[in-house]
């Protein structure tokens, strides 16, 4: 489930992902998260959206269950539905990031204007440990972080540490997790609080114009890729199938 909630007298929404197994974004959730969006642009007072994952990690990503053929191509687009939904959003978002942020719940940090990381966080996109790649990620972070370091992440499938995020300009403010709330408060007191609603509404809309049109024209592409040619080969699968049965994949490299 989202659980929402209105603070900082109704300027900030924050949407909090409490799912049992870390904090998975499902298609039910991915559902959830877009009604909630979707309702932003009914509340012109509001100064920042942020999201989050209950308890101590943010998320270990997309279902693999639904990365099953039948199943994949309602996932993908739900996802990408969801992450240009964030990027259409009339308002500043934000991540808040504890401890794990891997595979799709990256994704989602990637969508949002600026992210929050505690200081043990580890985020990163595995995707390729499964025999597959993160089309939403690939789009993303080279113009988030560069394409070197985007490369990087998207062939090797190494989790990083939040200082490299750091060095790579991604995370706007690290605090030590039990306190990492109260830094996002201070921060939303301090930068946007004074602001207007509707100045901040514009403002967010065109600093992330240019992000918006890029992924805009490359992630149907990557769907596609995926979708279409990925999807039918034998390592894909293999890849999903061993990991929901606990076991090394056995690679035919086709």
């Amino acid at each position: 489930m989202v659980n929402t909630e209105l603070r900082h007298g109704g300027g900030h929404l924050r949407l909090v992902i409490d799912e049992p197994k870390a904090n998975l974004v499902s298609i039910a959730v991915m559902r959830e998260l877009r009604r909630a969006l979707a309702g932003v642009h009914g509340m012109p007072a509001l100064k920042l959206v942020t999201i989050e994952g209950a308890g101590d990690h943010f998320s270990f990503g997309a279902s693999v269950e639904e990365h099953r053929p039948g199943v994949i191509h309602t996932a993908l687009t739900e996802l990408h539905g969801l992450i240009g939904e964030l990027l259409a959003t009339p308002a500043p978002t934000a991540a808040i990031v504890r401890g794990r942020c891997l595979g799709g719940g990256f994704e989602l940090a990637l969508a949002c204007d600026l992210v929050f990381a505690g200081t043990t966080a580890m985020l990163g996109v595995p995707e390729i440990t499964l025999g597959v790649f993160p089309p939403a990620a690939a789009a993303l972070l080279p113009l988030r972080v560069g394409a070197s370091r985007a490369a990087s992440a998207v062939l090797t499938g190494r989790t990083a540490p939040v200082e490299a995020w750091t060095a790579a300009g991604l995370i706007e403010v690290t605090a030590p997790p039990q306190e990492l709330g109260a830094a996002v408060d201070h921060w939303f007191e301090a930068h946007l609080a004074p602001r207007s609603s509707a100045a901040l509404r514009f403002a967010a809309l065109a600093s992330r114009a240019t992000l918006r049109r890029q992924v805009s024209m490359v992630l149907p592409d990557l769907e596609r890729l995926y979708l279409d040619a990925l999807m039918h080969t034998h390592d894909a699968i293999e890849g999903i199938e061993a990991f929901l049965e606990k076991r090394a994949p056995v690679w035919s490299n086709a």
